[in-house]
């Protein structure tokens, strides 16, 4: 028996298989498509695929929070059963979720001040809140209690790094995450641009390269500056919008250079689909340094 549970929300992007087989509860993030509201996942309501055709042909997408009396209720609940909940949630620099899930836990600790319970800022998306949360399925199984668990993802998520390439910058710009400036800079024809989740959980763009296979290339090429020479990692996780064969290409590179014991490759949800937009490819792995170490070695 499981000594608490773990639950993350749709941002994490992990796989309905691996949700059943780790018994990761899911917390739903809202979005939208054309005015049409979706609140219970996208395998649930309408499938990746004919969202990002939606998107390409035209259709207007965006996301909501996870309100606060959400939060509340599954606290309670966990609280007066005296269970054990460790939440992990879409990075603070990207959504003000984790922050309704604090002002919540707090109301729910006034009244149950000894609840068990524990929200974790991953300061990553997609599949890099994937990683952190399979990270804390790792520790669970070790036999970590909740609060030691939730006290070493503080420390290690640090180190989860995300890289992206996108096709169009204008879907971060209309959606908040990106500023017009950069975007307009990013999107000069023939330049495809390379962002990171950076160290307070936002996006930034940080490199370029000419033509879609250059930005492929250079996506390894990121990951591999972030790891020693002979660095084995357990778990890589690559997401892309709608262009399985570009991921596949990027696996395949990873493959032959890097020891990897497992390479996830899965398609982005809706959650942050609707803000990076088709043909969009992601990174997501453990570096052998902090994200800190990574912007100061490589671009300041």
């Amino acid at each position: 028996m499981q000594s608490f549970t773990i639950m993350t929300d749709t941002g994490a992007d992990l796989p309905l298989e691996y949700l059943n087989e780790n018994d990761i509860k899911i917390i739903p993030i809202p979005f939208h498509i054309d005015g049409v509201q979706h609140s219970g996942g996208s395998w649930q309501e309408i499938s990746d695929k004919d969202f990002y055709k939606a998107l390409g042909d035209g259709s207007v997408a965006g996301t909501a929070l996870i309100n606060q009396e959400s939060f509340t209720d599954v606290f309670t609940d966990y609280a007066q059963r005296g269970e054990g909940l460790l939440v992990i949630l879409l990075s603070s620099g990207l959504s003000g979720t984790y922050q309704n899930s604090v002002i919540a836990l707090d109301e729910v600790k006034e009244k149950y001040p000894d609840c068990n319970i524990y929200a974790v800022d991953s300061i990553n998306a997609a599949g890099g809140c994937g990683l952190v949360t399979m990270l804390a399925v790792n520790k669970r199984a070790e036999g970590c209690s909740v609060a030691e668990t939730a006290s070493w993802l503080d420390e290690k998520k640090n180190s989860c790094i995300s890289l992206f390439t996108v096709n169009d910058l204008m879907y971060l710009h209309r959606g908040g995450r990106l500023s017009k400036v950069s975007a307009v800079a990013g999107s000069i024809i023939g330049i495809k641009p390379l962002l990171n989740v950076a160290p307070d959980g936002t996006l930034k763009l940080k490199d370029k390269a000419r033509g879609r296979k250059g930005a492929l290339d250079r996506l390894v090429g990121q990951m591999k500056r972030s790891l020693d020479a002979d660095a084995s990692l357990d778990t890589v996780i690559i997401s892309h919008t709608d262009c399985f064969d570009d991921a596949s290409v990027v696996a395949a590179k990873i493959k032959a250079s890097i020891n990897v014991r497992e390479i996830i490759v899965i398609m982005m949800g809706p959650v942050i689909g609707a803000h990076v937009g088709p043909g969009a490819v992601a990174l997501f792995f453990e570096g052998d340094m902090t994200r800190v170490e990574y912007e100061s070695k490589f671009y300041s």
